[in-house]
C-alpha cells in the first residue's frame, strides 16, 4: 500500500458525495435489521460474506468517514475545529443513545410487561432488578443493554479520534497502529475483565461485567483505527488515486475470502460445533483472530475492486438514501426491533409464513421515511442546495461518522 502522509498535500480535495459509500452504509443498516428484527432469517441472513457481520463493516465505514471528513477540517480550519467538531458530533450520538435508553426503560419495558414477552423483559433484565442503577449507570454508558451497546462505542472512539488525528500530525500513523494492534492483542487476553475487576475493587461499581456490553472495545477499536487511517489518506490524496496492493496480495485475500464464504455457510454462524474453544478465534465480540482476517480479505477485495463496482453497478437509490441518514436510521432500527421483540416477542413455528417477510419489509418502509424526512427538512443531501459553494464545502466539512447525509459521503 502506499505510503504518503495523510497530511502530505498542500489543500484538501473539494468535498463531494459519494454515492457508493452512502449505498454501502445503507446496505449495513438494512443487513443489521435483518439480524436484529425476529423473524425466522434472522440467522440465516447474519453474516452473509464470511464470518463477518454488518456491525464490523458499519464501525470501518464510520471511521472512514471519520478520517475522510475531519482530516479535511483540520487542513482547513486547524486541529481546534476538528476537536470541536468531533465533540459535538459525539454530544450528538450521546443525546440519541440517552433517547434510546429512555425509550427502552419506559416505552419498552411497559410493552414487554403488558405482552409478556421474555425477549424484551432479556433486554433490560438488570433495570427491572435496579432500576435506579440501571438508569443512572445507563446515562453514564457503564450498564449497555444489548442492542444499546454500540453507540457507547462509537462515542468513545469520537472522542479519542481528535487525539488519535492530532498526532498523526507530528509522527505520522507507525505509532497509533501498532499501539492499536498491541491493545487488540490485550483484548484477546482479557484485559477489559482485568480492567473491570479493578474498577470494582476500587469503587464497589454494582453492574455486572455481562452487563457492560457485548462489544470488547479495546479490540474493536483496532477496525476504528484502521479506518480512520484509510479515510485520513484518502483526504489527502487525488481522488482519482486508489490504494494499490501486490498482485500476490490480492490473490491471497480473494482466496481467504473464498475459503471462510463457503465455511460459513457451510457450517452456520459458528465454524466449529458449540462450545468449541476453537470457535474463540472467530468471536464476534473480541473481533478473533481469524474473524480480524477475514474482514481485512473482505477490505482489500473491496478497494482493489471497488472503482470496477462502482463504475459497473446501477445507482442503488435506497440503500443510498439509508446510508446517507445513517444516524437516525439506525436510531430508528433501533425502536423497531425493540417494539417488535416487546409487542410480538422472538419468531416461532406458529406464525404465518408471510409475517417475518411482511414484518421486514414494513421495516425497511419505516426506516426508508425517516431517511427522506431527513433529506426533506434535516442536513441530508439536497439540504445544502441555493448555498453558495464555500458555504456547501464548509457544511460538507462537518458530517461525521453516522452522519445525518452531511459531508462527503
Amino acid at each position: 500500500m502506499s505510503t504518503i502522509s495523510p497530511f502530505a498535500c498542500a489543500a484538501p480535495p473539494a468535498s463531494s458525495r459519494r454515492w457508493e459509500l452512502d449505498a454501502l452504509r445503507g446496505l449495513m443498516l438494512v443487513l443489521m435489521t435483518s439480524t436484529h428484527l425476529p423473524t425466522w432469517f434472522s440467522i440465516p441472513a447474519g453474516q452473509p460474506f464470511g464470518f463477518v457481520s454488518a456491525a464490523e463493516g458499519f464501525v470501518f465505514l464510520s471511521a472512514y468517514m471519520a478520517g475522510l471528513v475531519y482530516t479535511q477540517r483540520a487542513v482547513r480550519d486547524g486541529i481546534p475545529a476538528m476537536r470541536r467538531a468531533f465533540l459535538r458530533r459525539a454530544l450528538v450520538i450521546y443525546a440519541c443513545q440517552a433517547a434510546c435508553l429512555l425509550f427502552l426503560f419506559t416505552v419498552i419495558a411497559a410493552l414487554g410487561m403488558k405482552f409478556h414477552q421474555p425477549a424484551a423483559n432479556n433486554l433490560m433484565s438488570f433495570y427491572l432488578h435496579a432500576p435506579l442503577t440501571g438508569l443512572w449507570t445507563g446515562l453514564l454508558m457503564i450498564y449497555n443493554p444489548p442492542l444499546l451497546d454500540i453507540l457507547p462505542v462509537y462515542i468513545v472512539f469520537m472522542l479519542a479520534s481528535p487525539w488519535i488525528l492530532s498526532h498523526v500530525l507530528q509522527g505520522g500513523w507507525k505509532t497509533v497502529i501498532w499501539a492499536s494492534i498491541a491493545l487488540w492483542g490485550a483484548a484477546q487476553c482479557g484485559l477489559s475483565r482485568v480492567l473491570y475487576d479493578g474498577l470494582v475493587a476500587a469503587t464497589g461499581l454494582p453492574v455486572p461485567f455481562r452487563e457492560t456490553g457485548s462489544f470488547e472495545t479495546f479490540a474493536w477499536q483496532l477496525l476504528w483505527v484502521l479506518g480512520l487511517c484509510l479515510g485520513a489518506y484518502h483526504a489527502r490524496v487525488p481522488s482519482d488515486r486508489r490504494v494499490v496492493f501486490q498482485p500476490w496480495l490480492v490473490k491471497a485475500a480473494v482466496g481467504i475470502a473464498i475459503v471462510f464464504f463457503v465455511w460459513r455457510h457451510m457450517t452456520g454462524l459458528e465454524p466449529f460445533a458449540q462450545g468449541d474453544p476453537l470457535n474463540l478465534w472467530f468471536d464476534k465480540w473480541h473481533v478473533g483472530p481469524l474473524r480480524l482476517l477475514d474482514f481485512l480479505a473482505l477490505v482489500v477485495v473491496l478497494l482493489h475492486c471497488g472503482g470496477w463496482l462502482t463504475r459497473h453497478l446501477p445507482r442503488m437509490r435506497l440503500l443510498e438514501t439509508l446510508g446517507a441518514a445513517s444516524l437516525p436510521v439506525f436510531c430508528a432500527h433501533l425502536v423497531i426491533v425493540l417494539v417488535a421483540l416487546a409487542v410480538v416477542g422472538e419468531s416461532h413455528p406458529g406464525r404465518p409464513p408471510w409475517f417475518d417477510p411482511l414484518m421486514f419489509g414494513l421495516s425497511i418502509a419505516a426506516m426508508y421515511a425517516v431517511a427522506r424526512l431527513v433529506r426533506m427538512f434535516g442536513s441530508g443531501p439536497g439540504a445544502g442546495r441555493g448555498r453558495r459553494p464555500a458555504e456547501a464545502g464548509r457544511a460538507s466539512g462537518t458530517g461525521p461518522t453516522l452522519s445525518v447525509g452531511t459531508g462527503p459521503g
